[in-house]
């Protein structure tokens, strides 16, 4: 089998799970039925174990393009070879009714006569357990009785046989002729006449897409980059619950070998406000209220001491415990792969922030916050005001051992001032003198605590001699101005001492604060950070040059995971939401600048 890279691949779904499609036909990522479910193909972490459903031509050599067919999620990958051109199209259907939950692969020979191979053989349970597998001509069924979660069917237009626990097919296709083949539950209900089904569903979904992606406001000038950017958004955005999962896989390294893997199929209260932002700002508002309301429940089940956890599983649950699958080789060898997510039990100061910042957007763009969840975040805040000068283990998360850091102090002052602005805005009850005095008192201490005059920058953590990328956030949420000298010297040490070309770190190593070995790459959303503090601070054409080398480092599809390498790989989970926020918060910043107009006034 014919590995791909991380960035060689397409995504598909249905915003209740999604697949990584590679360049050579094949699935490799999926997870089902949801999300947050054990894997049924992650060949992507173990080429040998752990499942693949795979369609390409036979024989002779050919080159695998990919691409997405117009502001839709249908993806399209062209095997071409020197005589014949074979087509593959993969969605997940939206917009109809029947089978709801599953794949459709449409193969077309498009030019020549091709011989093609099929083979689709899952691993449930990450891999873990044995199938069986029933073979009723066109029809296979898998299934594993042990993990009490449902099985698979693949419905098929052309004949299949059985190997071990694989379904294969070998045929012919003339030049003209299609072949089509449905991957979903087993007990979904048979379907007549697939060929015109198929095809039915096909046309509906690239119409659900294309009216989705036509609400867009964005009219700037990356609209092709944005809107990829929202439509993968849509993509990892539920359905049923509207949360956001982070990304839709496990165990990808942000390092090659190393065991910097993580799971990301969850929703981080971090990335709360960066996702407000961009549906509200593109105009989409119903995406916006739905996230707003999944964000409402965890504040109305805050714990009785006020805290609120970091991340949530998609329907809100809690339980996120970490482990590692040890039978898994990891990608190109990088070990452990990892499920869950200890980082759910660490401090994150932060968070509040990110919460109240969302809320405040929310009611911002039209919906006012209930009286009884705006009692539970004073109860929330009252917590904070015991707590925002604790050590904590930060926004990235570090397992090095907790520390002050700045950007947990900024935004428990952020946390404050949104609730002071949100009080004053939809006149709710106070009092609001000791938010207040919180929000001066954490505006006091950053600077005369965190700012170092020798180096002239705001430090990563109390008592370090170093910057971190996150306070390019400083600007971006109205902590300090942009034109601020403290920030134009923090901002010119961060691109002396974490920039290279357009590659931005998380922070300095050398300190080994996150308590891992080896070096990452540069994280993708802090270079898009970059780019809107930099027009942000009035180098608008810095930022442009910054922004379009970023875009040309995209994947062929547009598509960002979390980092990228030295040498432009991507790496990391994949495609990452945090990424594609931060790709359309600078755009829209940027082309506003460029375009003369002022930054909408701050209330």
């Amino acid at each position: 089998m014919t590995t791909a890279s991380i960035g060689e691949h397409g995504i598909i779904g249905n915003m209740r799970s999604a697949a990584l499609v590679n360049v050579f036909g094949a699935i490799d990522f999926f997870c089902f039925p949801e999300f947050d479910s054990p894997s049924v193909f992650a060949s992507l972490l173990d080429s040998e174990r752990a499942g693949s459903f795979s369609i390409r031509p036979a024989g002779k050599p050919w080159k695998g393009r990919q691409i997405y067919l117009p502001e839709t999620n249908v993806l399209t990958t062209r095997f071409i070879s020197q005589n014949s051109i074979l087509e593959l199209c993969d969605w997940m259907p939206v917009g109809g009714e029947a089978l709801p939950h599953c794949i459709m692969r449409l193969l077309t020979a498009t030019h020549g006569d091709i011989e093609v191979e099929l083979r689709c053989r899952p691993a449930f349970q990450y891999a873990g357990v044995e199938h069986t597998l029933e073979l009723s001509g066109e029809s296979a069924a898998f299934h594993a009785a042990s993990t009490g979660l449902p099985g698979i069917r693949l419905r098929s237009s052309v004949g299949l046989r059985a190997e071990g626990g694989a379904a294969f097919a070998s045929f012919r296709l003339r030049e003209g002729e299609s072949a089509y083949f449905i991957l979903g539950d087993a007990q979904d209900e048979p379907v007549n006449e697939l060929i015109p089904f198929v095809r039915g569903e096909l046309q509906r979904t690239c119409a659900y897409w294309k009216q989705w992606a036509g609400k867009s406001v964005y009219e700037g000038r990356w609209r092709e980059s944005v809107t990829r950017s929202a439509l993968t958004l849509k993509l990892l955005t539920s359905a049923e619950h509207g949360s956001l999962v982070a990304a839709p896989t496990f165990g990808l390294p942000e390092l090659i070998g190393g065991g910097r893997n993580w799971d990301y199929r969850y929703t981080w209260i971090r990335d709360a406000s960066f996702t407000l932002y961009a549906f509200y700002r593109l105009g989409y508002l119903e995406e916006g209220r739905q996230f707003f309301h999944w964000l409402k429940d965890r504040i109305n089940l805050t714990n009785a001491t006020g805290a609120i956890n970091v991340m949530y599983r998609i329907d809100g649950g809690t339980d996120i415990s970490e482990s590692e699958l040890d039978h898994l080789a990891g990608y190109r060898g990088s070990k452990p792969v990892r499920i869950g997510n200890g980082a759910e039990t660490q401090l994150q100061l932060d968070i509040y922030g990110e919460l109240l910042d969302a809320v405040y957007l929310t009611t911002k763009y039209g919906d006012s916050i209930p009286y009884e969840a705006w009692n539970n975040i004073k109860e929330i805040l009252h917590w904070l005001k015991d707590h925002w000068k604790d050590p904590d283990e930060g926004i990235w998360e570090v397992r090095g051992g907790r520390k002050e850091f700045l950007h947990s102090r900024v935004m428990c002052w952020v946390a404050f001032d949104r609730a002071i602005r949100l009080g004053q805005r939809r006149s709710l009850p106070g009092p609001f003198e000791w938010l207040q005095q919180c929000r001066d008192e954490i505006m006091t201490d950053i600077h005369e605590n965190f700012w170092d005059k020798d180096l002239g920058a705001f430090v990563q953590y109390k008592g370090s001699k170093d910057v971190g990328a996150s306070a390019l956030l400083m600007p971006l949420l109205r902590f300090i101005s942009p034109s601020d000298p403290r920030w134009i010297s923090t901002l010119a040490v961060i691109e002396r001492d974490l920039v290279v070309d357009t590659s931005v770190s998380r922070y300095c190593s050398k300190e080994g604060i996150d308590g891992l070995q080896g070096q990452e790459g540069g994280f993708t959303a802090c270079s898009f950070w970059l780019v809107e503090a930099l027009a942000r601070s009035h180098q608008a054409d810095k930022a442009q040059l910054l922004f379009e080398k970023l875009l040309a480092q995209a994947n062929p599809l547009g598509l960002y995971a979390e980092e990228l390498s030295a040498t432009g790989e991507h790496l990391g989970n994949f495609p990452q939401a945090l990424s594609h926020l931060a790709l359309i918060s600078a755009a829209t910043y940027l082309d506003r600048s460029l375009s003369g107009q002022k930054a909408s006034p701050w209330s």
